[in-house]
This record gives C-alpha cells, sequence and structure tokens, in this order.
C-alpha cells in the first residue's frame, strides 16, 4: 500500500511555508501521494504575490543567512519542485470567498476546493499534518 499524505497548511509566515513544502517536498520524492490544502493564512504560502515575501517571526532574522549559508531553496522554488513532484495543491474555496480572491490571485497549478473535498481526500491518508 502506498503511503498517503494529507496536510493542513493553515499559516502564513516563511517558518510555516519551509514547515509545509519541506515535508511535501520530502513525502513526494519518497513516492507518497501529497496533497496540501491551504486556508485562511495559508493562503499567503500560494499566493503569486505573497509567497515571495512572507514574513519572518519577529526576533528570527538572523535565519536569513543561514537559510543562504546552506543553500536553502526559496519558497518559490520549494513550491515549483511540489507541483513538479506531483503534490496536489488545493486552495480552500470559502477562505478565498471571504477575502474575496479569485483562482487567478494564486501560483498557476492549484486545485480549488472546500473542506469536504480535502477531508474526502484525507479520509484514507497514512499520516495527516497540520502547519
Amino acid at each position: 500500500m502506498a503511503t498517503k499524505v494529507a496536510i493542513i497548511a493553515s499559516n502564513g509566515s516563511l517558518f510555516d511555508a519551509y514547515k509545509v513544502f519541506n515535508v511535501a517536498t520530502a513525502a513526494a520524492a519518497s513516492d507518497a501521494e501529497v496533497g496540501i490544502f491551504f486556508t485562511f493564512e495559508g493562503l499567503n504560502l500560494i499566493h503569486k504575490e505573497e509567497h515571495t515575501q512572507l514574513p519572518i517571526p519577529e526576533g528570527r532574522e538572523h535565519f536569513q543567512e543561514g537559510f543562504k549559508k546552506e543553500n536553502v531553496p526559496s519558497i518559490p522554488k520549494l513550491l515549483s519542485m511540489a507541483q513538479e513532484l506531483g503534490v496536489k495543491i488545493i486552495a480552500c474555496q470559502m477562505t478565498m470567498d471571504v477575502m474575496s480572491l479569485d483562482k487567478d490571485a494564486f501560483v498557476d497549478g492549484i486545485e480549488v476546493g472546500g473542506a469536504a473535498s480535502f477531508i474526502h481526500y484525507a479520509s484514507d491518508a497514512n499520516i495527516t499534518l497540520t502547519f
């Protein structure tokens, strides 16, 4: 039986993005089926403009130097890698409606769905994570 990973991304800082995309790409590279449901602030991680300038938690600015020194890929690069690996990227329809956002506001290649459709996707997941 193949591994299936369901991730909920509900927070929108740079650290949250690294957690989500690090785990997703590692799982996908290990041949797991991976789906990420982006909701509320998590939508920033796939927003065309926001995902390139995510905030760093206050007092943690020194991490930028470490990311650069260790050649950690940028969030846009990790997102692209996730998509290339077949990670399912799902934006929350309700949150988009509440925030008056259209699919065009997000990176190409995403799906839009409601919580019920993600619950259906995650119903047989071996691993479920929330960030």
